[in-house]
């Protein structure tokens, strides 16, 4: 299985598990990256370049494959997106204004088009424009970070 991550999920992974604490996380995470089951979008990639963490900044740089640049059929499902009125909300007027990245809806589009599960750390929230609430609407499979975990039957 194909799983499309958010920078939420990412970050998270670096902050709170050590690769010199979580050995088998970490080679089992690697395993998925080298058989090219972990995706990713190019504005993800944006977003980690002004993370605060640099482990995630060095790995991220390391492994620019995951981190691909839209194709023309994700910018086409991208636009679908905020065709939907209600997910025009997704974009972050500040984000929009400070010249900031909006990774979301590709993130979502990536995964649709690639047959992928979103890995994202945003929660389903009634009327919400999160990710979960866009990949519920498009019938797009969405996981947290430790339900990634437990559908890989990883434990520690």
């Amino acid at each position: 299985m194909s799983y499309c991550f958010d920078t939420s999920p990412l970050s998270a992974l670096f902050r709170n598990y050590y690769r010199g604490v979580f050995k088998t996380l970490w080679k089992d995470f690697e395993e998925l990256v080298e058989e090219g089951n972990i995706l990713s979008t190019r504005e993800v990639s944006r977003e980690i370049e002004g993370s605060n963490i640099e482990s995630l900044r060095d790995w991220a740089k390391a492994n620019q494959a995951i981190f691909a640049t839209p194709t023309a059929d994700e910018g086409k499902f991208v636009a679908g997106i905020f065709a939907v009125r209600h997910f025009q909300n997704n974009i972050e007027g500040k984000k929009l204004l400070n010249g900031g990245f909006v990774a979301d809806p590709f993130v979502v589009a990536r995964a649709a088009l690639n047959g992928a599960t979103v890995v994202t750390m945003e929660t389903l929230k009634p009327n919400a424009a999160d990710i979960p609430n866009i990949c519920e609407h498009f019938k797009i499979k969405h996981l947290s970070l430790e339900k990634f975990m437990e559908e890989e039957g990883w434990e520690f």
